[in-house]
């Protein structure tokens, strides 16, 4: 399988990371400087309300919204001796939530440790936990918990052994516990004992800057797109992670020499005028990000609704009329939007509830079918996955871990125009789109000169955001960029015109 990792980093206000596997984009993942991103933060927060209706605390940690700290994130009390007061079986027989009140384990004014497991999304404040845990490259590191093991999804159970011992061997420090991940996988000691100790230094300044600073304030910071995508995303089967910004390829190299120098000859600074994601072909899967309607090969389709709480996904047989029989028809059609429908997911990074609707089929050979494609698909992704058995309406229900705000809010803001019922792009992402549009043909030997006419809104901000980056484009190639603004432009069109010397339009 060919797999690539694409680092686009060259905008400064931007980075995005493009997973291919046989030039199609499975994954996609983009973080823009504007908004902040704050999960896997550790904060030194005040408790500074609660809520014993919801058996849940509110939690000022120095960001504009509170963070919303639920009972069973609580770490329960420990014993004097250092253990916890609840057996691992205990705990198994009865929830956590049934043996603790949150007026019992927090009190007004006290100052807590917490981490954010889920961004703020709409009115809502940050999720929080006081169960902390330090990701490393192989291994994650659990404060308060006694608990050693290895991912479940390490199903090799020769291989779940030998990481065993491993662990064993490292003599991990009383009341702190660690997980092998995934990409431990055939790993030396040698690497992982090196992850233990990076994790163990790591959480030992933490412990000391938490002792010496006052509430609320920031503890932990998590590392930047780049660092953490490599470091929980990267697996043996990438052949190749090209990055088109000099700066950051430096910072990834350093990164991959001190934690995984094996790979580091896999890193490739991209340096051609073409734009990195336009030489793939990716930006128009990344146009369609907020298309309702995705086509399925051969005929066929599924439609995506979402919501603040709930997706729901149709699928349509359409066109596709392969077999003479009905069921048959159907069942090819589920099986081919099962694959997919995974794909949008991941790509959408949608959360919450999901429903999908399956075309009708009758045979219980074909729903188990469909069923089991869709949980095979489902286990590529990285967020948690629940799912449910089809019903008889031939509906299933899943659940998707959600931390952060799916990509549609991070690409697309509600329309100033329709008040909610339709999505207009972002000033900024217009701009960027602008902005690749002209590097992706500037080089050409017959334009000599680019007119862009826009709304005074996206004007103003080609003006001024982006008059670095133009005034580099006109130094590097020798031509002219000018930027018209008019009133009556309709918002969210970029018109851009190619001129020749002779001041004739060139058809790209």
């Amino acid at each position: 399988m060919d797999k690539r990792m694409l680092i686009n980093a060259v905008e400064p206000e931007e980075c995005r990371i493009a997973i291919l596997e046989n030039n199609v984009l499975e994954e996609l993942y983009i973080e823009r400087s504007s908004r902040e991103q704050i999960a896997g933060n550790i904060y030194k927060g005040k408790v500074v309300n609660i809520e014993s209706s919801i058996e849940a605390a509110f939690i000022d940690i120095g960001l504009r919204k509170n963070g919303f700290l639920h009972v069973s994130d609580i770490m329960p009390p420990q014993e004097p001796g250092g253990g916890s007061q609840t057996t691992e079986t205990e705990a198994a027989v009865k929830p956590h939530r049934e043996f603790y009140k949150i007026r019992h384990l927090l009190h007004q004014g006290q100052e807590i440790l917490v981490q954010v497991t889920k961004e703020g999304i709409g009115t809502k404040g940050p999720s929080l936990t006081t169960y902390i845990s330090l990701p490393g490259r192989y291994l994650v590191l659990m404060p308060g918990v006694s608990r050693h093991g290895v991912s479940r999804k390490i199903s090799n159970e020769e291989e779940r052994q030998r990481l065993k011992k491993i662990l064993e061997s490292l003599s991990p420090p009383p009341n702190v516990g660690f997980i092998i991940r995934t990409a431990g996988v055939q790993q030396t000691k040698k690497e992982i004992h090196k992850d233990f100790h990076y994790l163990l230094r790591l959480w030992k300044n933490i412990e000391k800057r938490s002792r010496n600073i006052n509430a609320p304030a920031t503890i932990y910071q998590e590392s930047d797109l780049v660092i953490r995508t490599i470091r929980d995303i990267f697996s043996t089967d990438v052949r190749e992670i090209i990055v088109d910004s000099k700066s950051v390829y430096e910072r990834t190299q350093d990164f991959l020499r001190i934690i995984m120098p094996k790979y580091e000859k896999l890193l490739t600074l991209y340096a051609e005028d073409k734009p990195l994601f336009h030489k793939y072909n990716i930006e128009k899967d990344i146009e369609d990000i907020n298309s309702k309607k995705i086509p399925l090969p051969r005929g066929g389709s599924i439609v995506i609704e979402q919501t603040e709480a709930l997706v729901a996904i149709d699928v349509n047989s359409g066109r596709f009329k392969e077999e003479s029989d009905p069921e048959e028809t159907a069942f090819k059609t589920n099986l081919k939007a099962a694959k997919e429908v995974s794909r949008q997911i991941r790509l959408r990074d949608l959360g919450g509830v999901i429903v999908i609707d399956f075309i009708d089929m009758r045979e219980e050979t074909h729903i188990h079918a469909i069923e089991k494609a869709l949980t095979e698909a489902l286990k590529r992704d990285k967020a948690r996955t629940k799912m449910l058995k089809m019903s008889k309406f031939c509906t299933i229900e899943l659940t998707r871990q959600r931390i952060r705000y799916s990509l549609r809010d991070v690409l697309f803001e509600e329309c100033k125009f329709c008040r909610g019922t339709g999505y207009a792009k972002t000033v900024e992402t217009l701009c960027l789109n602008a902005m690749r549009d002209i590097k992706s043909v500037i080089h050409l030997p017959q334009i000599a000169k680019i007119e862009i006419f826009v709304n005074p809104e996206v004007a103003n901000y080609l003006q001024n955001q982006k008059r670095k980056q133009m005034i580099e484009i006109e130094e590097s190639y020798h031509k002219k960029v000018h930027i018209f603004s008019a009133l009556d432009h309709e918002y969210g069109k970029i018109d851009i015109r190619y001129l020749n010397q002779k001041n004739e339009l060139v058809v790209i």
